[in-house]
């Protein structure tokens, strides 16, 4: 996948190379929440028949096509929705002072490790979801509380970018940990496939391991040894990577008092960059437009394809593959063609094929074709928006313009699940879900058409 050695991803000097690879780890690490929490494993184990009533259940008689049950998963799926929908409003309210705030303390990495541990902590409690309908409320809420303080932990992250690199090779160092996110992944799931998950002719025991499946045991001790991998791959970044120094210039405010520092910097990027305060918008939508793709593809896949947890699992894989591939891909067609370009075809791409799943009826091979497509133009998207956002930040205010563009990339994050849980509830039909996120793609891109690459400049 990635390689430090290769032209796209290799830090410049052998004095970075420590810090970047201990600052990308966390990516690595990351994939436990992301892939394994929000998107493949929990994510699909909450869709499961066994959060339905079991008098639903049995009275569809395996008859996956029957009403009641198609229904009673949707009704699940749109309870996922409306947890994830909340959990963005306190991002949208709270994380953009966070960011603000922690810029020039001096103290990133210590809130980067107190919010990586309270996404450990909720990851481990969810050891604690049976199998059963009257758990399906705790599940939804842990992931809402994982939500909200991974994306608190990622404004310091994305911040730490400028502290591992140079402006000369910060869009390699950005890529090197996209890289390591997606190879994260693909490691974390296999093992995840092999120890607890794929049955090796035991129905009723998952994994090497032979661990029971009864009350979804297995899937929830899959979860507790993610929440396990992320601790461990968090620790070289809070080790290795130097703290950047507290600045004097700036003047410690209140809490309320940010939310008036916030608005000074967005007035003057109104007035002075009004080009980059665009692309913020256009980027902040666009990206939870990704992030609803992430979340509710494995339960598209899971209820209107009928994918079993180890057939999901085996699609992330090539998924993380094929969009690490891209990734690299786009870093090239990036430096040629421009970052904005790589972003409008990905997300042109990105809705075409969204609008393609509502047309595929139930063909598991159809969602091999349109979903490992989606995948290949997600990377580019991701790694594009940073290359772009690097090029136009102004020296010595990096770390300030990527806190905003991390912040602001979860100030509308209820927009997504707020619109899939609209669709899901409306029609009671989990694939039209997907109605809402090709929305929220189509506005990011309209907003991105008129963005030109100009740098910002921040009173």
């Amino acid at each position: 996948m990635t390689d430090m050695s290769s032209p796209e991803t290799a830090p410049p000097t052998t004095a970075v190379r420590r810090p970047v690879l201990a600052w990308a780890l966390w990516d690595w690490g990351s994939a436990a929440f992301n892939a394994v929490v929000t998107t493949f494993v929990f994510s699909t184990y909450l869709a499961s028949e066994l959060f339905v009533d079991p008098a639903v259940v049995a009275a569809a008689n395996g008859d996956d096509s029957d009403p009641e049950l198609v229904r009673a998963l949707a009704e699940n799926a749109g309870v996922v929705g409306v947890a994830l929908m909340v959990a963005g409003i306190v991002v949208a309210l709270v994380a953009p002072v966070l960011g603000q705030r922690s810029d020039g303390t001096g103290r990133r990495k210590l809130w980067l490790g107190i919010n990586t541990a309270l996404v450990v902590l909720a990851m481990a409690a969810m050891v604690f979801v049976e199998g059963t309908p009257q758990y399906l409320v705790l599940g939804a809420t842990l992931i809402a509380v994982g939500n909200v303080f991974f994306e608190f932990a990622s404004v310091n992250y994305y911040a730490m970018l400028t502290q591992v690199s140079t402006r000369e090779n910060i869009g390699r160092v950005s890529g090197f940990g996209w890289g390591m996110g997606y190879v994260g992944g693909i490691v974390l799931l296999l093992l995840l496939l092999v120890l607890f998950i794929q049955s090796f002719g035991n129905p009723d025991a998952g994994g090497l391991l032979a661990v029971s499946k009864e009350g979804g045991l297995n899937i929830r001790l899959a979860v507790l040894a993610s929440a396990v991998w992320f601790a461990v791959f968090a620790i070289p970044v809070l080790l290795r990577v130097p703290e950047i120094p507290a600045q004097s210039r700036r003047v410690r405010v209140g809490f309320f008092r940010s939310y008036a520092v916030l608005w000074g910097t967005l007035r003057s990027l109104w007035h002075d960059s009004r080009q980059v305060l665009l692309f913020l918008v256009a980027s902040a939508i666009f990206r939870d437009g990704l992030a609803g793709v992430f979340t509710f593809g494995a339960i598209i896949a899971a209820q209107v394809f009928r994918f079993s947890s180890t057939e999901v699992l085996y699609f992330a894989v090539a998924a993380n593959l094929v969009a690490g591939v891209s990734v690299m891909l786009a870093g090239r067609l990036d430096d040629r063609f421009g970052p904005k370009n790589v972003i409008l075809v990905s997300l042109t791409g990105l809705i075409a094929l969204g609008t393609v799943m509502l047309f595929i009826g139930t063909s598991q091979v159809g969602f091999w074709i349109v979903g490992l497509g989606l995948g290949a133009f997600v990377g580019p998207v991701q790694s594009a928006s940073r290359s772009y956002l690097a090029r136009v930040a102004p020296e010595g205010r990096e770390g300030e313009i990527f806190g905003l563009y991390a912040t602001t990339g979860r100030a509308v994050s209820f927009l997504a699940p707020g619109l899939f849980a609209l669709f899901v509830g409306l029609t009671g039909d989990t694939r039209l879900g997907i109605l809402g996120i090709v929305l929220i793609l189509a506005a990011g891109l309209l907003l991105m058409l008129p963005v030109k690459a100009k740098g910002a400049v921040i009173r």
